[in-house]
């Protein structure tokens, strides 16, 4: 694999089965990322060493995932210019992740995070694929050619509802 151009980075180990959607999306793009643990309340040094490396190392887009308090996206913007998404985990010690969302979500001015749903790793690595792909022909090609596949899979799903005749909840489909 090629240099990384995505760095994946989370709180905790706790936090990759939600994170593994990121990593997975891309993968299956074939766009180079790295993933590591990196706590902002436990090892702030190694998350600073982290932000403020990681264009050196070629990355181009950080997605950052964390749960509770969730302080490790905002940290990592206030430390790079790199564009960061944030991925609010519903965690152990979490208020039902609304302390997620919400503290990655309400960044002050001049410190901006791109924040996806409560443990919505997919769409944060679909971003950072669309980030890339503004610049990207090769990224462009394969998200466009991802976009279609979803396109026919609800175009399909809508005929075979509309064939069956579904009139439930007084919906008619189809004649």
């Amino acid at each position: 694999m090629s240099k990384p151009q995505v760095g994946i980075i989370m709180g905790s180990k706790s936090d990759l089965p939600v994170m593994q959607e990121a990593i997975k999306f891309l993968e299956e793009q074939e766009i180079p990322h790295e993933v590591s643990i990196v706590s902002a309340h436990r090892t702030p040094h190694r998350m600073v060493k982290y932000a403020e490396e990681a264009r050196k190392r070629g990355i181009k887009v950080i997605v950052a995932g964390a749960g509770g308090a969730a302080h490790l996206p905002g940290m990592v913007a206030s430390l790079t210019s790199l564009p960061v998404i944030g991925v609010p985990i519903k965690s152990s010690n979490s208020i039902d992740g609304w302390d997620s969302v919400l503290s990655i979500l309400q960044m002050p001015g001049g410190v901006p995070v791109a924040t996806v749903a409560l443990d919505g790793a997919k769409n944060a690595g679909i971003l950072a694929a669309q980030i890339l792909g503004a610049t990207d022909k090769v990224i462009a090609k394969k998200l466009d050619a991802y976009k279609k596949e979803l396109k026919e899979k609800v175009e399909e799903s809508a005929e075979q509802v509309e064939n069956y005749g579904y009139r439930g909840n007084k919906i008619g489909f189809g004649s």
